[in-house]
């Protein structure tokens, strides 16, 4: 049986995961912290071999695809089908605006995440169809292979609420990935995947963590107890 191997990685921290600004789209550079992420992935992807990478476009991303590609120095390339989801008028937003600006939609967010839409934005159920879609088909044409894929939070969290055989309903069940987690899926013949590992982010020491300082992620993490 012919298997296919997906290294799934999370951007590393920008500027928007730490100024409590809604990204999406938006295109932020990398932060300080960020940095130091990469340089520890960048080893953590030293002795792993690999035979192509592709990234979202968007700059944290193909930064995060330059770190992991260091020892490699294969071709980078970019997909539009990896971007993280459009958040239409929450793009650029601060997070702390958005239930006085767009409590429907923010609500959405917070408690009915698989029915979140946001208006000039996608929908979750977008996101999950185009994720799942663009990774399936990078399986499909790198049959037998091994490839490094770069995407976003929400867009990986959909790919891997997926990837566990879960419904899109099913999505709070599936953790944020911290940025710069690793996750190992294996496609078979049928491309039907399996997770291997998900979200791990032990090249990381506690220093470098961003999403497990963050309130909204504690306050997540109590929630689904």
């Amino acid at each position: 049986m012919v298997t296919t191997t997906v290294y799934l990685i999370r951007h590393a921290e920008a500027m928007g995961n730490i100024d409590g600004t809604f990204q999406g789209h938006s295109d932020c550079e990398i932060s300080p912290n960020g940095k130091r992420q990469l340089e520890l992935l960048r080893e953590r992807f030293k002795e792993i071999e690999y035979d192509a990478i592709f990234s979202s476009p968007l700059k944290r991303a193909v930064k995060t695809a330059e770190a992991v590609n260091f020892h490699r120095r294969l071709e980078i390339h970019t997909d539009k089908g990896l971007m993280e989801i459009n958040g239409g008028v929450f793009e650029g937003q601060k997070w702390t605006d958005l239930p006085k600006l767009f409590p429907e939609a923010y609500d959405l967010w917070e408690n009915n995440f698989s029915k979140f839409y946001v208006e000039g934005g996608e929908s979750m159920e977008s996101v999950f169809n185009r994720i799942t879609l663009s990774i399936t088909q990078l399986a499909a044409r790198n049959r037998g292979k091994t490839i490094a894929v770069v995407s976003h939070g929400c867009a990986i969290r959909n790919f891997l609420c997926y990837a566990n055989g879960k419904p899109l309903s099913k999505i709070d069940e599936v953790e944020w990935a911290e940025n710069t987690a690793v996750s190992k899926i294996e496609f078979d013949g049928n491309l039907k995947p399996s997770v291997i590992f998900q979200n791990d982010a032990s090249h990381l020491t506690e220093n470098e963590m961003t999403i497990s300082k963050q309130s909204w992620f504690k306050k997540e993490l109590l929630s689904a107890k």
